[in-house]
């Protein structure tokens, strides 16, 4: 689990490019699903915070092979009050900047929290993958987030509904920075 950055420019521009075309592919063979069986479900996390999920994005089954669950966070710029749910209905468009990057399995897309942050909780298929997504997505919410708050975790070989269904232990005092992206008990 780590957190290096964005890749350089115009590799993560070219990732994004590749995946966009992928997608295009993917969306016309009727292969990206938008499951509502989560939708409206509560998440806690360990710093306190709760955000309800608003859409579920899957390819095929949704499941992984070599699976690992990607948690990404962000704060928007300017986005308050009413806003909110502007940008919830308009984020469907960004699908195809994720769903043809390779390993994507599945996304559980969540509201604004009570600090206006956005979480991604996906399940990716390969560690590898996963890191090369985030980091050459970040361009892309780097255009309309806050500075310094795009952050991303990869827990290898944990499947997305595991790390929901159980709260994550801290990994202790060395860790707190991992509050934000582990789970906690329900609220």
């Amino acid at each position: 689990m780590g957190e290096p950055g964005p890749l350089a420019l115009g590799e993560a521009w070219r990732g994004v490019a590749s995946c966009s075309l992928a997608a295009f592919v993917l969306l016309a063979r009727h292969r990206v699903r938008l499951p509502r069986e989560r939708v409206g479900t509560r998440i806690a996390f360990a710093d306190g915070t709760s955000a309800r999920v608003y859409r579920e994005t899957r390819l095929g089954s949704g499941a992984a092979k070599d699976p690992c669950t990607l948690v990404v966070t962000f704060r928007l710029r300017l986005v308050r009050g009413p806003a909110h749910a502007l940008f919830r209905r308009e984020s469907l468009l960004n699908t195809p900047l994720f769903v043809g990057f390779p390993g994507f399995a599945s996304k559980l897309w969540l509201a604004h929290d009570e600090r206006d942050r956005y979480r991604g909780v996906y399940e990716w298929d390969g560690s590898r993958r996963a890191e090369h997504y985030a980091r050459s997505l970040w361009r892309v919410p780097a255009l309309v987030s806050v500075p310094g708050s795009i952050r991303y975790a990869v827990v290898p070989g944990l499947r997305r509904d595991d790390l929901i269904a159980a709260p994550q232990p801290a990994g202790g005092p060395e860790r707190d920075d991992t509050a934000w992206w582990r789970t906690a008990a329900g609220r």
